[in-house]
């Protein structure tokens, strides 16, 4: 009987590719393969372009990793300068850039020669970036670095997310490898299958796994919140932003939510949806939610809002008849799009809404896939809150479209009930060739407006616009979740280098180009940028109105670092934030 234990001990002269969908495990399994060969005191070169050195550090301790022998455990950083994060000082760390194969190359060269020719374990967590920022390259990149490493006589572990890319190339990268071993969970198990290995026939092992729970804090300013609900509660037009307004153009919320998509195309959009749902629902709020209103709105509320939403009649009233309070004046003031709540169709705890010139949706007509994942989870969320926020039962709602632009409809239609919905989880997943397809389609437009002044996206009667309140629910994601984190990160830096790239290539001066993304931003209302010897964005939309206390766009300064590293050879560091109580976001040149 084959054990996890013997998985984890790679052979030398081989080379194992790990491959599974992102949470099942890989990375666990790649720092358990490090503690293996560090207490057989064989040194390490591990290579990281998902998460920086120092948590690779501390998920090998928690792990049990001790105190180790200078030289015995080497890092290749290929994740800090790709998104602009902050670059330590460490002796035992070489930095890369995971859209640049041949710098991580040259950067585990420079640690091989660190060890003076001993046999050594090589561990790459993970293939997924550089291959979203090269595509196939990474497989000149398996073929003459990693395999000719594995020849030499050393151990070599790379793991890489199914689903991140064209199943072609996948197929392709596990015919150039010694091993492959597929990793999945489900039902509270996670199952090993070993497809092939040089050491063993292939086999499946099923172990237990402990599920930990999710818990999701408000980083919201309670101040802004209150200032914002004058507008969702209480219908007064306020403005939030006063130097660049409120609504953000709908291009460049499209860029940070499917940029972020395409790192985790079948996990990203159930954990937003998810996260959305639950940020939405008032009774998870760390602030009274109630005191938003007047005395007077309040009791009157409580007398004649309807506790339970089951019935048609109900569900109307709250969609359509409550006036500046219902849920179509929100939608139609933030501009989200047009709401109708569709009599014919709805029943008792089956209610059907039609959404026109939905934000989410609009500019990928007829894509192949259903596009609307926030706004439907923010309403089953406020559904959710306002049952138990006046007495009503307490139980979970969720939504599902049954139409959208995505499909080729003229509009979006959404089912909301309470309770769970059969094919809700397939509906979110994403394929990836669809996304990488939309996500192209969205460079070429803004390229268009970047190049020859073409307009962004625009819809007959809302227009370009959406309220920075429905950018919220995407930027302050990260800040629940390590993994959104890279993602976003990641997500923009591919952005910034896809933008760059063919600005290059037209034949614009590096200064042209960038004024062209500055005015592209300002344009979209991100902020008020002012570009020197540092970058400052006042008003910046992915952390105007949240509070977290650290430096945390995770997005923007990705992008940016994409962007500049691409154009100018140089990559940038945020050193101010909004998000951390500065009165601007900032980023300095490196």
């Amino acid at each position: 009987m084959v054990s996890i234990a013997q998985l984890q001990e790679v052979p030398p002269r081989n080379l194992i590719l790990l491959v599974g969908p992102p949470g099942a495990g890989k990375s666990r399994f790649c720092q358990n393969v490090a503690l293996k060969g560090l207490a057989v005191d064989r040194p390490i070169i591990y290579v990281t372009t998902e998460y920086g050195p120092s948590d690779a550090e501390k998920a090998l301790r928690e792990g049990g990793l001790g105190e180790v022998e200078p030289g015995f455990l080497n890092f290749v950083d290929a994740y800090n300068e790709t998104v602009g994060g902050s670059v330590p000082d460490r002796p035992d760390t070489v930095y890369a850039d995971s859209n640049d194969l041949s710098s991580i190359d040259i950067a585990i060269s420079k640690l091989q020669e660190r060890i003076e020719g001993k046999g050594f374990l090589l561990v790459f967590d993970s293939l997924t970036s550089p291959y979203l920022f090269g595509g196939s390259e990474i497989l000149r990149f398996l073929r003459q670095t990693l395999s000719r490493l594995a020849v030499g006589g050393n151990a070599v572990v790379a793991c890489i997310d199914e689903g991140c890319g064209k199943p072609e190339d996948l197929v392709a990268m596990m015919s150039l490898v010694n091993g492959v071993i597929k990793i999945e969970t489900a039902d509270g198990r996670r199952l090993f299958n070993v497809v092939k290995h040089p050491k063993m026939e292939p086999t499946k092992i099923e172990v237990p796994v402990t599920v930990r729970s999710h818990v999701v804090s408000s980083y919201y300013d309670t101040e802004f919140v209150r200032r914002e609900a004058k507008v969702a509660l209480r219908g007064i037009r306020v403005t939030l932003r006063p130097g660049v307004g409120d609504y953000v153009n709908i291009a460049w919320r499209s860029l940070i939510f499917w940029s972020g998509m395409l790192w985790d195309p079948k996990r990203f959009p159930m954990m937003m949806y998810e996260l959305t749902k639950y940020s939405e629902d008032p009774s998870n709020y760390d602030f009274d939610a109630w005191s938003f209103f007047p005395w007077h709105k309040r009791a009157f509320l409580k007398l004649f809002m309807p506790k339970s939403l089951s019935k048609v009649k109900d569900m109307r009233k709250i969609i359509e008849g409550a006036g500046k309070q219902s849920f179509k004046y929100q939608c139609e003031g933030f501009k989200t799009s047009t709401v109708d709540y569709l009599d014919g169709v709805s029943k008792t705890d089956e209610h059907y809404l039609r959404f026109s010139e939905h934000y989410e949706c609009w500019g990928f007509e007829n894509v192949g896939a259903s596009l609307g994942i926030m706004k439907p989870a923010m309403m089953a969320g406020g559904f959710q809150g306002m049952e138990e926020v006046f007495g009503g039962p307490e139980r979970k709602w969720n939504a599902i479209e049954t139409k959208c632009i995505g499909l080729g409809d003229p509009y979006c239609e959404v089912k909301f009930v309470p309770g769970e919905i059969d094919g809700l989880k397939d509906s979110l997943e994403k394929d990836s060739s669809i996304i990488d397809g939309m996500h192209k389609g969205l460079m070429e437009h803004i390229l268009g407006f970047l190049l020859h002044g073409k307009p962004l996206m625009e819809r007959p009667t809302w227009g370009s616009g959406v309220h920075i309140h429905e950018i919220q629910h995407v930027s302050a994601a990260p800040l629940v979740s390590e993994r959104l984190q890279m993602v976003f990160s990641m997500g923009g830096a591919r952005a910034g280098k896809m933008l760059g790239e063919p600005l290059l290539e037209s034949g614009l001066r590096e200064q042209d180009a960038i004024n062209r993304v500055v005015n592209l931003m300002e344009h979209c209302k991100v902020g008020q940028i002012t570009l020197d010897d540092t970058i400052r964005m006042k008003e910046n939309c992915e952390r105007f109105g949240i509070k977290n206390k650290q430096l945390s766009c995770y997005f923007t300064t990705g992008f940016l670092n994409g962007f500049f590293s691409t154009v100018k050879n140089q990559h940038v560091k945020e050193i101010r934030c909004i998000g951390a109580g500065d009165p601007y976001c900032e980023w300095e040149f490196k």
